[in-house]
């Protein structure tokens, strides 16, 4: 039998006896003076970090990007640029409305978050599996969450409070028409797709600009579940879509996407017929046709789900040169939320734990001490900037141009191109076949017939009626069979 390791305690003492407490005699009580294991059971107690409020169930996987097609006429991003040009990355994917524990096959939108360590810095792009959303606007957020979170009484999720903020909510019709078909419950997380969802701002090394939206065609083919079928893999196996992504990956199946991109130049911004940056809306492609980029594939799994899963820390504001934000207002409130997320969860200094921190470039700042700051912290260096001795200087390049910004500020509605929330969502419907329309009006029914306030079913219903009369007729008709 080969030498095993000495057990230690936190400071690196040997541990004699890690079976027996010491206590006053053989029968006498415990002692506190027992330094392992009061320092066990202390270290024990703090083993669980906050879970992240929305997307705290994951599955996450080490790959790599490559570039099929070079972007440069876009983008002066390095990770676009060139043909053959490979960035390691790291992906997680999630449910959103379920707890860490929650079961993973489930009607829920799906995060879809890729890190890419490149040469500029890691640039992070926090998407989901749609290429929607149900709001536009950052400020209804936590109560939108509210209504998908478990009720403050009951302690679980309410059909009522889903539908009452869904009826107060026109915009939500086109999302809850992609989340009760049958791309709302993802078979596993390789056969889905990836989104961006937003809009997304390039620019290339000669200064143009151009707008973008991203979107990850998996190469396994889309694998969906019925509800029935979701229903008994949740309560058969809870870990239903971890162990299928960790076990591909070890059995060396590894997952793949393709990523395309929308392009639209910046001076079509103002007169396209929807507004670009309303994450409730997608660009035909008739209008923006899918450009291919590159390909992502996975094969490394995370030696230890904690460390790289659990403490990934996705930030929408960690951009790299040639690529930056857009006016969508989402997208902008995310730029500040997420990143105080990870501040608040994990600390400080949550970018220098190994997989958010870059592998591919180095960090350099005058950024200094903080909880569980464990490198040099700088060491000798002076922390201030500007100073007359080593430290790093800026480069005085722009990442990206300048966002358009006119008006006095304010609260504003949104502009006469959202006037319509139905007409994208009816289009939907009709470009389904009967089955899948069928399905999709029993999902929606089965969770309105549980609400029992007739003005939030009717609001509801109402909803969408205006994006095809068939739609609502036959979702009205199925409520009414419901409850009869």
């Amino acid at each position: 039998m080969p030498d095993r390791r000495t057990l230690t305690t936190e400071s690196g003492a040997p541990v004699a006896d890690n079976q027996n407490s010491q206590t006053a005699g053989p029968g006498g009580p415990v002692l506190l003076q027992d330094q392992h294991l009061v320092e066990k059971l202390a270290r024990f107690n703090r083993e669980r970090i906050p879970e992240r409020v929305v997307h705290a169930r994951g599955s996450g996987a080490y790959g790599y990007f490559e570039v099929a097609h070079d972007m440069s006429a876009y983008t002066k991003a390095k990770v676009f640029n060139g043909t053959g040009t490979r960035s390691e990355t790291f992906v997680r994917f999630s449910t959103v409305a379920g707890g860490r524990g929650a079961p993973e096959a489930v009607r829920d939108p799906r995060g879809f978050a890729v890190k890419f360590y490149t040469l500029d810095g890691n640039y992070d792009l926090v998407g989901n599996n749609t290429p929607i959303f149900f709001i536009r606007d950052p400020l209804k957020f936590p109560d939108f969450i509210h209504s998908q979170k478990p009720d403050p009484f009951t302690n679980r999720q309410e059909p009522e409070n889903v539908w009452d903020f869904f009826s107060h909510s026109p915009e939500a019709t086109h999302m809850f028409t992609w989340l009760f078909g049958d791309r709302g419950i993802p078979a596993n997380y390789r056969q889905m797709d990836g989104f961006g969802s937003h809009t997304f701002s390039w620019t290339n090394a000669r200064g143009e600009q151009f707008y973008v939206k991203y979107h990850f065609k998996t190469d396994q083919g889309i694998a969906t579940l019925t509800t029935e079928d979701a229903g008994s893999l949740a309560g058969a196996n809870p870990e239903s879509h971890n162990s299928d992504l960790l076990e591909a990956i070890e059995r060396r199946d590894c997952p793949s996407w393709t990523l395309k991109v929308q392009i639209m130049p910046v001076a079509d911004a103002d007169n396209y017929g929807v507004n670009p940056f309303d994450l409730t809306k997608v660009w035909p492609y008739a209008d923006y046709p899918l450009i291919e980029v590159g390909k992502l594939v996975l094969d490394r799994n995370a030696d230890n789900y904690f460390s790289d899963v659990e403490q990934a820390a996705f930030d929408p504001g960690n951009f790299v040169p040639g690529i930056g934000p857009s006016p969508d207002k989402m997208l902008q409130g995310r730029l500040f939320a997420y990143g105080d997320a990870h501040r608040y969860r994990l600390g400080i200094n949550h970018t220098r734990i190994p997989v958010n921190a870059p592998h591919a470039a180095k960090a350099d700042n005058y950024g200094r001490d903080g909880a569980m700051r464990v490198d040099d912290n700088g060491a000798r260096s002076k922390n201030y900037e500007p100073n007359s001795f080593d430290g790093p200087v800026q480069t005085n390049e722009p990442h990206y141009g300048g966002l358009p910004v006119a008006g006095v500020s304010g609260t504003y509605q949104w502009d006469k191109r959202e006037t319509n929330d139905f007409e994208q969502a009816g289009a939907l419907y009709r470009l389904i076949d009967e089955a899948a329309k069928q399905r999709l009006v029993g999902n929606i029914a089965d969770g309105l017939a549980q609400v029992s306030h007739r003005e939030i079913v009717d609001r509801s219903v109402s909803y969408f009626r205006n994006a095809d009369p068939d739609y609502g007729e036959r979702i009205a008709r199925a409520i009414a069979a419901r409850r009869a």
